[in-house]
């Protein structure tokens, strides 16, 4: 990771711009850009490391792992590739020291800036959107014995930060995130096909979270694509056992597993 250690700028989209064929602008990303991109000098890993979530060295391998880059302004961009490595996407996200989002600032899709350099305007575009960390699931031992029980189970939480996080201390699990509330989209499921799932939905106070979740899993596994598939779960755990003051504050599992430790 060039840079990673160093201090020096790794990113810039004029450099990108410059690789990128923007006149065929179209779903993917080339590859180089993740990878020019990847960096652990952005506010997100520091701010991980020094709130005491991942020791330096956990996050150079979550960094590794899950290709986190980083922008000039020391922004994360947390890339979304699919299971077959392609990059769809990526979000770029500013965090405070005690690594908690900048609230005044709302995310940004590099397909967006790449497009506004370009020139096109909304609509003139396309890009998609996977799971973020579906790429994890490329390549993996699936099966020695043929038993779907050996099967590494897949575990889906809301926030990016979230999958980066437990992908350190829970490494029985290939940990995605869907990136919202409301990004549990169905189509989303296609590539976890017969794999076992799990889903970790943040909380609040009227569990509308967790309802809407367990409607999307219920979706899924009435979809066709889904035959055959093991059956989606839906964790109780924050519903079950974080506060009424937890609930009010929409923790996730990371919140509640530090807040409780």
């Amino acid at each position: 990771m060039r840079g990673a250690l160093r201090g020096v700028p790794v990113f810039s989209f004029k450099a990108i711009r410059e690789e990128l064929y923007l006149k065929s602008f179209t779903l993917y990303h080339p590859a180089s850009m993740v990878q020019e991109s990847m960096s652990i000098n952005s506010q997100f890993c520091r701010a991980v490391v020094n709130s005491g979530y991942l020791t330096f060295d956990q996050m150079l391998n979550a960094t590794y792992r899950y290709r986190l880059g980083a922008s000039k302004n020391g922004g994360v961009i947390f890339w979304e590739l699919d299971n077959k490595g392609w990059p769809h996407d990526g979000k770029i996200m500013y965090y405070r020291p005690d690594c908690h989002r900048v609230k005044n600032t709302n995310p940004t899709w590099v397909s967006y800036l790449l497009a506004k350099r370009a020139g096109q305007k909304k609509g003139e575009y396309t890009t998609s959107h996977c799971f973020f960390g579906l790429h994890l699931i490329q390549g993996v031992q699936e099966c020695r014995s043929g038993r779907s029980s050996d099967i590494t189970p897949i575990a889906v939480v809301e926030a990016e930060k979230t999958a980066v996080i437990l992908s350190e201390h829970y490494p029985q699990y290939i940990w995605l995130a869907a990136g919202g509330k409301g990004q549990i989209q169905i189509d989303k499921f296609r590539p976890l096909r017969g794999r076992k799932v799990i889903l970790f939905p943040d909380t609040d106070p009227d569990g509308s979270t967790f309802k809407n979740w367990s409607d999307k899993a219920k979706e899924v596994m009435d979809s066709i694509f889904w035959e055959d598939s093991p059956p989606i779960r839906v964790s109780p755990i924050l519903e079950q056992h974080a506060t009424a003051e937890q609930k009010a504050r929409k923790i996730d599992l990371v919140d509640f597993l530090f807040e409780k430790n």
